[in-house]
């Protein structure tokens, strides 16, 4: 984060910016280390401004166009950063129920339709409460009766089996039944963890879009090597999940967010804006 902040003003500087700035970067572990690449820059207002205010209490549009037209920021009272004393989370807000049978999936394109905020005194209190503003039901093991919920599937690409291990630990502790495919499944049970199988759709039934349609699966956790035939043998689990209404990651760092989340369910406190803004005053 400080290297991102540095390359920002050192970007901000050489372009002469006054006033916003949209800067959007990538990072990417290569050689037991995060590389930082640079996508755009761009001298305007971008859609993070406004989630960036309401966190930090700090009216940034207004307080770019005053810094256009010749103010300074200490004449503003913006005299140091802002550090909230609680997590904010932004979520992308996606159609996808809207289109039966489109995949899942996401690339590099715009598909989102808009975005919702949670915040919280943790990480995963802030992220189950993005989850429920954008409609994304995150499940419980089991009902107000007692009785399981249903299962957690799992079907990793290969560079993310060493995480999925932690993704799957972490549900059985939770109380969930775990099932995931062949390869999947192998890494999960070699680690300890008790891991169900289950067929792919091209190894023959029951398999796992049966699962889906017999309400047996609560939440899937699918990602895949970025190939063209690896999204298409995987297209039919995402597109299954979706006509279910059953929660799905396709991202590794997405499920290890809903996981952290998952533990925080029923200990969500309501927080207005202003009293947000409240506790950045004592920070």
């Amino acid at each position: 984060v400080t290297e991102i902040k540095r390359q920002t003003a050192a970007m901000a500087h050489a372009l002469n910016v006054v006033g916003l700035m949209n800067v959007q970067f990538a990072i990417q572990h290569l050689d037991d280390q995060d590389v930082i690449f640079v996508l755009e820059v761009n001298p305007r207002a971008s859609r993070t401004v406004p989630f960036v205010s309401k966190a930090t209490g700090v009216q940034l549009a207004k307080v770019a166009a005053r810094c256009m037209v010749g103010q300074t920021l200490a004449s503003q009272g913006i005299t140091r950063e802002a550090n909230p004393p609680y997590f904010s989370v932004k979520e992308a807000v996606f159609p996808f129920v809207k289109f039966p049978g489109v995949d899942t999936i996401l690339g590099p394109e715009m598909k989102s339709t808009g975005e919702v905020m949670g915040v919280g005194k943790t990480f995963g209190e802030a992220f189950v409460k993005s989850q429920m503003g954008a409609g994304c039901k995150l499940p419980r093991p089991f009902t107000a009766t007692g009785e399981p919920t249903g299962k957690v599937f799992l079907s990793v690409k290969n560079s993310d089996k060493n995480r999925a291990i932690e993704v799957a630990r972490a549900l059985v502790a939770m109380n969930f039944a775990v099932v995931a495919t062949k390869g999947t499944a192998a890494a999960i049970n070699a680690a300890g963890v008790p891991c169900g199988v289950v067929n792919k759709v091209t190894e023959g039934r029951p398999h796992i879009v049966d699962m889906l349609k017999n309400n047996e699966i609560v939440l899937v956790i699918n990602t895949v090597e970025e190939r063209r035939n690896a999204i298409a043998d995987s297209r039919q689990i995402r597109t299954s999940a979706l006509l279910a209404q059953v929660t799905t990651f396709t991202t590794i760092a997405g499920a290890e967010a809903a996981v952290e989340g998952m533990r925080y369910m029923d200990q969500l406190d309501v927080i207005s804006v202003q009293e947000m803004h409240a506790q950045l005053l004592n920070a």
